[in-house]
């Protein structure tokens, strides 16, 4: 054949390549078969655009303090903070670690310490101290065992009491007791007052007029025990209130820190309980069929060691199986039962969106970065343990 006629083949062949990769489905990836599964899969220009979008519902990145524990890595944290957020919120001494070593100025540990883990929290505070740290507290006796352990320490603690106002999980009601608490912490030496804490993670209307009604009625109490302090004399430094659900409803007062954590990665619980919200899904579960046990049946490497099982089923929205339902789940194996059975063979890929995104991304060790179809790394998910260094 002429050379002419090889050129135009190659070039007939590289715009069919074109034409199919733009044709892909946006969570295909052109090297699946480079990545062993189960694995998850982050999309850079899907996380990019949902922390854009964060910060576009709050307003400002000023506004914000997301919560780590949805992805609990530093690659992700520093993507953040190169968008201008620098205050986080965490679960762990381990994810408050990783956050401050990744370069946030202001951490807040959402989980109020206890036992040795108050001594942890203070060498932490020591360890970093450009970065100011403070936590949460909804009892006396707690305070005086912050207190007591940051005097011997030579250092000061920030407390803000966390407050109960539906959610029934931990906090003080916005009574009169924890008005009495915060004068405490403000008279105690070793600690001083960092503010209120609140999340309303029970109010999750998925209408969004419904929610704004409920988050509102149920913040009522919050800004007067406010109002309350500061006409006391109290400093209330901050408010830092909600989770995924009420974000953009407290993003309306002008006057409190917002603390979703979900929006950076989305999943398909918010997906189908939020349609208000317009986050894209940006982490997927790539899987593959080990076995055919049953006419209609599809068996795929995704065990409740790999996919959260928190939730009944589904656990994932499978989109090569969009009909699947759940027949059994074990330690390694997810057995589906879905019409399209027939269409696939043992060792096909198949991607999904896992229905809650942050204890399934604690079960892995590392994320596969996708950038432009292709896996071209993977990050550490290095807060999914307990501890790090300290």
């Amino acid at each position: 054949m002429p050379k002419r006629g090889f050129r135009h083949l190659r070039v007939l062949g590289d715009l069919l390549f074109k034409y199919l990769h733009m044709a892909a489905p946006w969570y295909t990836i052109a090297n699946a078969d480079e990545v062993p599964s189960p694995a998850l899969l982050v999309y850079l220009d899907r996380a990019a655009e949902n922390i854009r979008r964060m910060i576009a519902c709050a307003g400002s990145a000023e506004r914000l303090r997301p919560h780590v524990k949805t992805h609990k890595t530093a690659e992700l944290t520093r993507m953040q903070l190169a968008a201008g957020i620098s205050r986080f919120k965490c679960s762990t001494i381990a994810e408050a670690e990783m956050v401050a070593s990744a370069g946030a100025t202001d951490v807040l540990l959402a989980m109020s310490p206890v036992g040795p883990n108050i001594g942890r929290f203070l060498c932490l505070a020591a360890a970093i101290p450009r970065v100011s740290f403070s936590t949460l507290t909804d009892d006396p006796e707690h305070v005086r065992a912050v207190a007591e352990a940051a005097r011997a320490a030579g250092a000061s603690v920030e407390l803000l009491v966390d407050l109960d106002n539906g959610m029934h999980r931990s906090g003080i009601a916005p009574d009169e007791r924890a008005f009495e608490l915060y004068r405490t912490i403000a008279a105690t030496p070793g600690v001083r007052p960092g503010g209120l804490h609140v999340y309303d993670g029970h109010l999750r209307n998925p209408d969004r007029s419904s929610r704004q009604v409920g988050v509102d009625r149920a913040f009522e109490p919050i800004a007067a025990l406010r109002a309350r302090l500061v006409g006391a004399g109290l400093p209330v430094p901050r408010v830092v209130a909600g989770g995924t659900f009420s974000f953009p409803i407290h993003a309306q007062r002008a006057d409190v820190e917002l603390g979703p954590g979900t929006p950076v990665l989305w999943d398909q619980s918010y997906t189908t309980k939020l349609p208000d919200l317009d986050f894209l899904p940006a982490l997927v579960i790539l899987t593959r069929v080990v076995s055919r046990p049953a006419i209609g049946q599809v068996t795929l490497d995704l065990g409740y060691k790999a996919l959260s099982a928190d939730n009944p089923d589904p656990r994932v929205a499978l989109f090569d199986l969009p009909d699947a339902r759940m027949v059994n789940h074990s330690e390694e194996h997810l057995v589906v039962e879905t019409a399209a059975a027939n269409r696939v063979a043992v060792g096909d890929v198949v991607y999904g969106i896992p229905w809650h995104v942050c204890p399934t991304v604690s079960l892995h060790d590392e994320m596969h970065v996708v950038k432009q179809g292709r896996v071209v790394g993977t990050w550490p998910i290095l807060a999914r343990r307990r501890r790090l260094t300290i």
